[in-house]
């Protein structure tokens, strides 16, 4: 079954903040899966930070974008032709070739996943790679202890709002956290359960998080870096853990920022700064997905997601991700005729 796919394509390196024109939206024609292979009708795609790396030549943990050809991440979709017994039509599956209405991969390459126990989308957020990277950066990278108080910014993030709800599940006995505005700093309170929140919009972020944490925090998950880190470093107590999962606020510079101005508290402080990559702890997914699973059924874990429709928004939705437009997981939900 012959098919006929929309892709979106990079077509030059962005300088600082990502253009229309530095992307090409095209269409191509896919052949019948070959022996081992499936044919892919994509439901939903994934826009996330890492892929401004992605779109710089630069060696990074993975490979960037290839100038004019289709671009990738994260997807889940539902198989409609099939050379593998093993992935039969009708599958749901997960998947690293998004940015397109369908797909023809190996399937080998693909996940089969369970409609039932929780949405397919899900598998892009809370049961996949977001919910995972959270997860892993509170249990392994900067190890949550009973009463401890924790710091997370871009908190109303994908990655930071299920991680302040993680925090509190491992008996943090104080969660605060880090938004752009003060609808999202309200939410983190109402909707997330966090102890307190910080509108960053508003200035002085040592002073906030000071008063926040009046007694130092133990453990910083890091999404933001640049002002937000050092405004931890500033505050954290002896022996401290920060998990540096990102640098949102400076993925699109053009010049390399100064360091933390206060980096050298961490020696008298004997903080732990450890970067994290997700790939490092996949082994954790299994336990994960079985303690999410419960937890989104009675209720206790919330997973939020912005949407953006059609295969034609997913660039619009990838630079308002990047300007902090969204609450919870980016999402482009596609629609086929």
């Amino acid at each position: 079954m012959t098919v006929t796919s929309r892709e979106w394509r990079l077509s030059a390196r962005p300088v600082g903040e990502p253009k229309f024109s530095d992307f090409e939206f095209a269409t191509t024609t896919l052949a019948d899966p070959g022996p081992g292979q499936v044919l892919v009708r994509n439901d939903w795609l994934s826009v996330d930070p890492y892929m401004r790396g992605r779109m710089n030549d630069v060696e990074s943990y993975i490979p960037p974008f290839v100038l004019g050809a289709a671009m990738t991440g994260s997807a889940v979709g539902t198989v409609v032709a099939s050379g593998a017994d093993a992935v039969p039509v009708g599958a749901t599956v997960s998947h690293f070739a998004g940015w397109r209405e369908y797909a023809l991969v190996d399937a080998a390459a693909v996940q089969v996943v369970d409609p039932k126990l929780a949405p397919p989308q899900a598998y892009l957020g809370v049961l996949g790679t977001t919910g995972l990277t959270a997860y892993a950066g509170l249990t392994e990278v900067a190890p949550i202890q009973p009463g401890d108080v924790v710091f997370i910014s871009g908190a109303a993030g994908a990655v930071g709002s299920i991680a302040g709800q993680i925090a509190k599940q491992l008996g943090a006995s104080k969660v605060i956290g880090s938004a752009g505005g003060p609808e999202k700093a309200a939410r983190l309170l109402s909707d997330f359960g966090f102890d307190a929140a910080i509108d960053y919009r508003e200035g002085n972020l040592p002073i906030q998080l000071a008063e926040a944490a009046p007694d130092g925090i133990d453990v910083y998950f890091d999404n933001v870096g640049g002002d937000h880190l050092d405004a931890a470093i500033m505050n954290m107590n002896l022996r401290g853990r920060i998990a540096l999962c990102g640098a949102i606020s400076m993925y699109n510079d053009v010049e390399l920022p100064a360091g933390p101005a206060h980096l050298p508290l961490a020696i008298g402080k004997r903080i732990n700064l450890r970067g994290m990559n997700v790939s490092d702890h996949y082994h954790q997914l299994p336990e994960w997905i079985g303690k999410a699973a419960g937890w989104l059924a009675d209720g206790t874990l919330r997973a939020e997601e912005t949407v953006y429709d059609g295969i034609d928004s997913a660039f619009d939705a990838f630079t308002a991700m990047m300007n902090g437009a969204n609450t919870g997981k980016m999402l482009v939900r596609l629609s086929h005729s």
